[in-house]
């Protein structure tokens, strides 16, 4: 992780994004009605961020990717606009529940176009290839380490798992 830099990693979607399905049962539910909302907030022509790892970092690195964000951004046929948020480790850091009052930096990147996939919101190597393609955009412009392991995975793996 480069100096200043924190954790936190998000991008806007300009009309898309969202995370992957997990093993809860009533996640189908929430992540229908999730895709329902950003419907909403994006045919509004109104913005929304979304957390492209589903999680919060337990060690400021950054991980792979769930492939909701592509599929939204896909369905919506939007551009992603990568932003990472700086020093969020020091305003917010792990186990702390109220956040000290500072200025957060953000750096925004490019619009990423995806348009090139017009129609294959449903083939899951053209999801995973876009996401890749996002955490690549984040990567560069926070140039962060970048570990290919979900950060959920990291987490249940630590000896006092991190929230």
């Amino acid at each position: 992780m480069a100096p200043g830099r924190g954790q936190g990693e998000t991008e806007s979607l300009s009309r898309g994004g969202e995370g992957e399905q997990r093993d809860d049962p009533r996640h189908g539910a929430r992540l229908h009605l999730d895709v329902l909302l950003a419907d909403e907030v994006l045919g509004g022509g109104d913005l929304l961020g979304i957390y492209p790892e589903g999680t919060r970092s337990p060690d400021g690195k950054l991980y792979r990717g769930r492939t909701g964000i592509a599929r939204m951004a896909l369905e919506a046929k939007v551009p992603v606009i990568p932003v990472i948020m700086v020093d969020t480790d020091t305003a917010m850091p792990i186990g702390r529940r109220i956040p000290r009052v500072m200025r957060v930096g953000i750096v925004i990147g490019e619009p990423l176009d995806f348009s090139r996939y017009a129609g294959m919101e449903n083939d899951r190597y053209i999801l995973r290839s876009v996401t890749d393609e996002i955490m690549v955009a984040l990567q560069r412009l926070g140039q962060q380490e970048y570990e290919d392991v979900y950060a959920s995975t990291v987490k249940d793996r630590l000896p006092s798992r991190v929230t």
